[in-house]
């Protein structure tokens, strides 16, 4: 058991790193979660690990590390626990799209796009309708494509932030093509 002494002494140091730390790794969790209320409950849940398990720090490093590394940590924990989705999730999806033998259903068969394509996102009218599809995405698909198309990270660092296996990400990435080509077809290349 800690004495009162080591108490005191571990919450002045803590005080010290929210002064010198808080800001920076706010904004890290607002980029990572796009939200202000869930940044600022992960870095106080990361301030409140760090209190708790201030024994184990030890100045093994430095502590701006430290405390990114038990914020990372709780990132991770609040994708896993948010996004978590298991494979069987959407059951029949794949039914919209295709026929039993695998083949595309005549209605949903992919149109031929014309026009050059390459000059299409500079079109402020696409931009919107486009928008307006990512929206539509469930959570975790619309953050898969982000972290893919958008940002272009790997599979396996994208798995890895959102705690889902290899199987699940490429499933996902699968759907969400699907659906984001569906509703461009219907909203922008049918109208």
């Amino acid at each position: 058991m800690q004495n009162v002494m080591d108490v005191d002494e571990s919450s002045k140091t803590i005080r010290c790193w929210v002064e010198l730390y808080a800001d920076s790794m706010y904004s890290w969790a607002l980029y990572k979660t796009s939200s202000k209320e869930t940044a600022e409950d992960l870095v106080q849940d990361t301030f409140m690990a760090a209190l708790q398990s201030y024994d184990s720090y030890k100045n093994i490093s430095n502590p701006k590390s430290w405390l990114f590394s038990i914020l990372n940590n709780k990132l991770q924990g609040f994708y896993r626990d948010r996004y978590r989705m298991p494979l069987h999730t959407n059951e029949g999806f794949y039914d919209n799209f295709f026929e039993k033998s695998g083949s595309w259903k005549p209605s949903q068969k992919p149109l031929e796009w014309t026009g050059d394509p390459s000059h299409l996102l500079d079109d402020g009218e696409f931009q919107n309708v486009l928008n307006d599809c990512l929206k539509k995405l469930p959570k975790i698909w619309l953050t898969v494509i982000q972290n893919k198309i958008m940002e272009g990270k790997k599979g396996d660092v994208i798995c890895q932030d959102l705690g889902i296996t290899d199987t699940n990400y490429w499933q996902i990435l699968h759907r969400a093509k699907l659906q984001l080509r569906k509703c461009l077809e219907s909203n922008w290349f049918k109208k």
